[in-house]
């Protein structure tokens, strides 16, 4: 039992002892107290002042005399602050704690059995006409790192993707390659085939606004060219074959897919991301019309005069949807609700959260209701996991002016500045040229994901390279400097036969500073359980920070190794080790490696 549940114990039987009350020790809310005053642990009062029939102050004062006389070996003293009780809690007890947090190799972590509910995460949702690019990886961070938070919180996970690779947007970059692409592939251009294909979508834009303008110069209206498109007009009857199955588009199409894949492939395996399954759109989209035909039949959907069909909302608090328009064709809801059938098909979703930009809201809204009426048990509890765009300092980003930044650029440039800064301050002295390069790749890519993740997943934010990189500021390079510090300080513990296992003395004097640190620990566990609650890795990554910071602290105000007192001594590096431990398993949570020195 933990600190935080024992003394939740004593004050709730303290009220019911006091004041004839009954509460449960889980409605019980301890808090840090605040830095200013005396205490580790403080009680707010106010919810028991009906059953006392006494001040705020009084009754912090009854239950804080109460806790000292009946929690001799727990409770050192108290001081009552208004309506707050600041409880100061003994020093062995923290050593106990300490020694508990050693104990337990996976600390923070609850394990999964087999009754665990299922939770299926999808994420990454990649066009195949175009290569990743930074709002990509906010979205694989995220999805990633939440997968992972849910696995800590003891469910189970399945990872999934899904890939748009039909559409009209797919036939432009089919259509520029077969004008203008003289048969060149990724091996004879030396490119990823996911940055080759992305080129002849922007190639494809660039020809189709050159013959709008020139439409345009001759009379045309802007709407008037548009129709009048000899490229759009291709581009639609491309999707028209490749819908009818015939052998050469499709088969072109399969082609051009597989260089954009195998460029998928690499760059996911960069950024540290991974899937479980791998769903298409080309196969979800005639399982999506099946399910919907199958809902009109049973009266769930309607059919409109032209022939097109939709869902009435409306009684929901939405609007009428589409679903088949009249020609047959799929639309977007249709993708996604066949793209359900197949999951729920493969396994037995207790729980569906998609990672999407909160510009699809009410997209997913719809979707819920629409899942529901037709069935699925997830329906009602689809997640959004709705995060907010990511910008760059110079603004929006467009794919179609291929003015987007590209995934793999950016963290190229990420290792590079890494490893300028790096040198510079004279981190890689004494490495070998593969060392360095390794460590310059997980400062970069680890101050890239931390600078991403830190932020609350639902607030819009820019994405500044230069900022993410900085050894004293909350930055994910300054949490792995602290890290390689540490695994430092203990290389040379071992080195030097500093014996630290076994139990620690309870009589052991611990300072101040050693107690925050402690309790500071002994917050990990509540902190995963609140990012799997909240679906944000940003509680992960801001309470790493202010573990790495207070232990940074720490270390210049104590010796650890030129300590005198052996037991001190055995202290400072078993809580220097929890520390180190704790850091690696938040990071990992985050997807971040973190480097043994630096």
């Amino acid at each position: 039992m933990t600190i935080v549940q024992n003394l939740s114990e004593a004050v709730a039987t303290a009220v019911n002892e006091l004041y004839s009350q009954g509460i449960a020790a889980e409605q019980i809310v301890l808090q840090r107290t605040k830095k200013e005053f005396a205490g580790h642990l403080t009680l707010v009062v106010f919810p028991f002042l009906k059953a006392s029939g006494k001040s705020p102050g009084q009754t912090a004062q009854e239950l804080g005399e109460y806790l000292r006389a009946n929690k001799p070996g727990m409770v050192a003293g108290f001081n009552v602050i208004k309506g707050f009780l600041n409880i100061t809690i003994e020093g062995t007890c923290w050593l106990e704690a300490l020694s508990e947090i050693c104990r337990q190799p996976r600390f923070g972590y609850k394990e999964a059995t087999d009754e665990s509910p299922l939770v299926m995460i999808e994420y990454s949702s990649p066009n195949t006409n175009k290569p990743l690019h930074l709002g990509h990886i906010r979205n694989n961070l995220l999805g990633y790192s939440l997968s992972e938070i849910m696995k800590a919180n003891g469910f189970k996970v399945v990872k999934t993707n899904i890939v748009n690779d039909r559409g009209i947007h797919i036939c432009k970059s089919m259509l520029a390659w077969q004008k203008w692409g003289n048969g060149v592939t990724p091996e004879s251009s030396g490119k990823k085939g996911d940055h080759l294909v992305g080129e002849f979508y922007v190639l494809f834009d660039k020809h189709y606004k050159e013959e709008l303008k020139t439409l345009e110069s001759g009379g045309l209206s802007g709407n008037e060219a548009e129709a009048a498109s000899i490229l759009m007009t291709e581009a639609r009857e491309l999707l028209r074959r490749w819908e009818a199955g015939e052998d050469a588009v499709r088969a072109l199409w399969s082609r051009m897919n597989s260089w954009v894949y195998a460029g998928f492939d690499e760059t996911y395996k960069r950024l540290g991301v991974d899937f479980d399954k791998i769903y298409y759109e080309s196969e979800t989209y005639l399982e999506g019309r099946d399910k919907v035909l199958e809902g009109l039949d049973k009266g769930v959907f309607y059919r409109r005069a032209d022939g097109s069909v939709w869902a009435d909302l409306r009684p929901e608090g939405l609007d009428e949807k589409l679903l088949l328009r009249s020609d047959g064709t799929s639309v977007y809801m249709t993708q996604d609700i066949g793209t359900a059938k197949l999951r729920f098909d493969d396994y037995p979703v207790d729980k569906m959260i998609y990672v999407v930009g909160n510009e699809q809201n009410y997209h997913f809204q719809a979707l819920s209701i629409l899942l529901d009426k037709l069935g699925f048990e997830f329906g009602k509890g689809l997640v959004h996991f709705s995060y907010g765009m990511v910008e760059l300092p110079e603004g929006k980003m467009k794919s179609r002016e291929g003015t987007v930044v590209d995934a793999d650029d950016l963290m190229d440039e990420m290792i590079a500045t890494a490893r300028d800064i790096s040198g510079e301050l004279g981190k890689l002295d004494g490495l070998t040229g593969e060392e360095a390069g390794n460590i310059v790749r997980i400062i970069g890519l680890g101050s890239l994901k931390y600078f991403i993740l830190k932020v609350d997943p639902r607030k819009n934010m820019t994405f500044n390279p230069k900022e993410s990189i900085d050894f004293n500021g909350n930055t994910g390079s300054f949490i792995q400097y602290t890290y390689a510090r540490i695994r430092s300080v203990l290389r040379k513990a071992e080195e030097s036969g500093v014996v630290t296992s076994g139990s620690l003395p309870p009589d052991i004097p611990v300072t101040e500073k050693e107690e925050a640190l402690i309790q500071l620990l002994t917050e990990y566990p509540s902190i995963v359980k609140e990012a799997g609650e909240t679906y944000s890795p940003a509680c992960i990554a801001n309470y790493i920070y202010e573990l790495a910071r207070e232990y940074n602290q720490f270390y210049h105000d104590y010796s650890i190794l030129h300590e005198e007192n052996d037991n001190i001594k055995r202290v400072r590096i078993r809580l220097s080790e929890s520390v180190s431990k704790v850091i690696r398993s938040g990071m990992s949570l985050l997807g971040i490696e973190m480097p043994e020195r630096m």
